[in-house]
Order: C-alpha cells, then structure tokens, then sequence
C-alpha cells in the first residue's frame, strides 16, 4: 500500500471562525506528535510574507514550528528536508506556476508519495493534490504550463462546492452544471465537490469524508451522489476501480 497522508481541506476559514479555526483537531491528530516543523507554500497568493505570518501564527498556537518555502533560498532542498507540507489557498493558477517554475512537482510527489511525510491542502492546496485543476473556480490569471498537478490522488476535487440556491435569480451555471460540463469531455475522472467545513483524510489507500458538512460525488454518465462525513471514499483512490462505477 501507499505510505500517503493527505489532508484535504476545502477551505481556510469557515464562517464565524478563525483561520482553519474549523479543522485545527483534525490538523492536530493528522500530524501528531512526531512532526515538530511544518513547511508552508504561500504560492497561491500575492504577500506571501503576510500570508506567512498568519499561517505561522495559528501553527504554533497548535504546537508546531512554520518555514514558509518563499523565505528559503532553495525551495527543492527545503521540501527534501520537510517533516511536513502545507499548501494554502488563494489562487490556483498562481500556485500551481509557482509550483512548476520552482521545480517542485516531482520533489512533492516524492516526499508524499514514497517518503510518506504529511501534507495538508486547503481550497487551492487542496486542488493541486489532484490530478488537475481543471475545476479549481478561480480564474486564470496567470498561465500555468500545464494544468496537471501534484497527482497525489487519482480523482479531481471541487473546493468550496455551492449547491444551488433555489431562491436566486443568477442566470448562470450552476457548479454542478460546470462540474457536467467538465465531464463531458472524454475521460476525465471523478470530481468531489467538498462544501465549506468539508475535508479529505487520506491514510495509504483508504479516504474518508470528514468535518461538519457533506460532499458531492461526480461521475462521468452518472448521476451525482450526496455523501455525509463519515463516508468512505477509498475507492476512489484506485485507478482500476474507477472504470466500472
């Protein structure tokens, strides 16, 4: 089985709460007692020095030390040496040409993947553990070299996923109608869209909903499932399975 640890999160901060204020148990219990340092990636957005301090802030009122990868003057030589990752939001697209321009892809992929350390992703963190971005919702404001990303698991993720309001008069798409649209090009894979207070744990090759609210699965033909936390996602995380949902 894979030693990977993901912990997917679809958003920072939930209303009425402090950053990650929502998730800081799960945080806690995910890298327990051993990790004593944590590294940040503030890629996805423009003050990272601000968006450090934040971050560090709320890590070491948990208990853990924080390097933010933008102050090192060697960012692949600070993922090689990482007990622990964090990628933060903010904008994918920016984050993920951050990831490619400093040659990060294959160093993160290593150190999760084969190395077995934590990472933890929130909203656009959470994106680039997918396969793609491709149903990140921010815009593209700057040009990644391709949209495939970290491939830390073999499905996409929907981050802030809205369900329709009923109530509205907003004539576009809907989110699960874009999430269709996605779907109708050839092959592409599952996408879960985690609501706000929703997070992944993935532990080797089992993957279970978590937090306080629920998850929406999509597949390609089929109609969508609705999921509480608790469910039991770890099929999604085998490639052979997916051809015959």
């Amino acid at each position: 089985g894979s030693p990977r640890r993901l912990l997917l999160v679809s958003n920072s901060t939930l209303h009425g709460g402090g950053y990650l204020g929502h998730c800081q148990q799960h945080i806690q219990s995910f890298l327990g007692e051993k990790v004593k340092r944590v590294l940040f990636v503030p890629y996805a957005l423009h003050d990272r020095d601000a968006y450090a301090r934040i971050a560090r802030e709320k890590f070491e009122s948990l208990g853990y030390g924080l390097d933010s990868i933008h102050e090192s003057c060697d960012p692949v030589e600070a993922v090689r040496k990482s007990e622990a990752i964090f990628i933060g939001g903010g904008n994918t697209f920016r984050l993920l040409k951050a990831l490619y321009d400093n040659c990060l892809i294959q160093e993160i992929r290593k150190r999760v993947l084969e190395d077995g350390i934590p990472y933890m992703g929130s909203s656009a963190g959470t994106n680039v553990a997918t396969i793609s971005i491709h149903t990140t919702n921010d815009m593209p404001i700057v040009y990644p070299p391709s949209l495939q990303a970290l491939g830390l698991v073999p499905f996409n993720i929907n981050p802030h996923y809205l369900d329709p309001d009923v109530k509205s008069t907003h004539m576009g798409e809907t989110r699960e109608e874009r999430i269709r649209q996605y779907h109708e090009e050839p092959n592409t894979p599952p996408v879960l869209g985690l609501r706000e207070g929703a997070m992944l744990l993935v532990e080797g090759d089992k993957a279970t909903l978590q937090g306080v609210t629920g998850a929406r699965l999509f597949l390609r033909g089929k109609k969508a499932t609705e999921h509480e936390p608790g469910t039991d996602f770890s099929f999604l995380l085998t490639d052979s399975n997916l051809q015959n949902l």
